[in-house]
């Protein structure tokens, strides 16, 4: 608890983020993790990422402290739900869109856009969340092979070299699933899934508005030149198009109005939108051996 907040009625709750270092070197994660330090660094004071406060390590672990979101994953309302209203699909697209037009800005490559990582606020406003496969590329392009399967890019799947269209498709695919309740490709198999997304060939239901289906076709498009947010007005491209009709992107950005998914909080600390689990595990020496710590640990010197 931040000094000062010691007798507050109801003091502030925080998010803590726990790395075991010895799965970041085994899973080889130790520049993803460096680059999201850095990356929430960047983007602390963005009203839609959630916000980072410190960090630091003890002998065994990684930890970043973050500001608490208590209404959970969009997820578990899109699941409760099936699908989402084309209004409630609008607002959080657009929402979205700012944080990339935000990172982009920033020479900033996203790369893992999906439900499971946009929470929602008491206020039912998105903060975007884990930045471990967040990159800053700049104009440059990146070859690494990350993401969730269904929410991946032509380009990334045939290793061409990918930058921030990427972060564009992913949009593209984040709205389909919110207005039908099932991502564009699907699978049994990452393999079938990523041979569906080559072929870029998405179904429709007749009963999509018109201008759902044309943002959703101008995002997803193979063709790099083609695709909305990679053309010359980058992101800006995306916020004219008619589907976000009606949308005031300033009073947006101020959150002036409250967004249509607001969690029913029962209590001040309530965490019924979150899972629970169990963080029982080996001690610090088993989890982390003194070889390893000698080996390794300096790699996490600046953490």
């Amino acid at each position: 608890m931040p000094k000062g907040e010691e007798d507050a009625p109801e003091p502030t709750l925080y998010a803590l983020k726990q790395l075991r270092k010895s799965d970041v070197i085994r899973l080889k994660q130790v520049e993803h993790i460096q680059n999201e330090k850095n990356i929430l660094e960047l983007c602390r004071h963005y009203p839609f990422i959630t916000s980072y406060l410190t960090s630091w390590q003890d002998r065994a672990s990684l930890y970043i402290l973050l500001e608490y979101s208590p209404g959970g994953e969009m997820f578990g309302y899109l699941r409760r739900a099936h699908r989402f209203d084309n209004t409630v699909a609008q607002f959080y697209a657009a929402e979205i869109t700012l944080i990339l037009v935000f990172l982009h800005n920033h020479g900033v490559v996203y790369r893992d856009l999906k439900p499971e990582n946009i929470l929602i606020d008491a206020r039912g406003h998105v903060k975007l969340v884990d930045f471990g496969f967040a990159k800053v590329v700049g104009d440059r392009e990146t070859y690494t092979l990350c993401g969730t399967p269904e929410y991946l890019s032509p380009e990334v799947i045939q290793s061409k070299g990918h930058s921030k269209a990427v972060d564009w498709w992913a949009l593209g695919v984040l709205i389909y699933e919110m207005v039908l309740g099932y991502p564009p490709f699907y699978a049994d198999s990452p393999i079938q899934i990523y041979k569906k997304i080559v072929d870029s060939k998405i179904v429709y239901p007749t009963w999509l508005q018109p201008n759902t289906r044309d943002i959703i076709q101008r995002l997803c498009t193979k063709d790099l030149s083609a695709r909305l947010g990679n053309l010359k007005g980058g992101g800006y491209e995306v916020m004219r198009h008619p589907f976000f009709n009606g949308i005031n992107w300033r009073e947006l950005e101020a959150q002036r109005m409250d967004g249509p998914l607001v969690p029913k909080l029962r209590y001040h600390g309530d965490t019924q939108y979150f899972e629970t689990y169990d963080p029982a595990g080996p001690s610090p020496d088993e989890e982390y051996p003194e070889s390893m710590f000698v080996e390794y640990d300096h790699l996490f010197r600046d953490f």
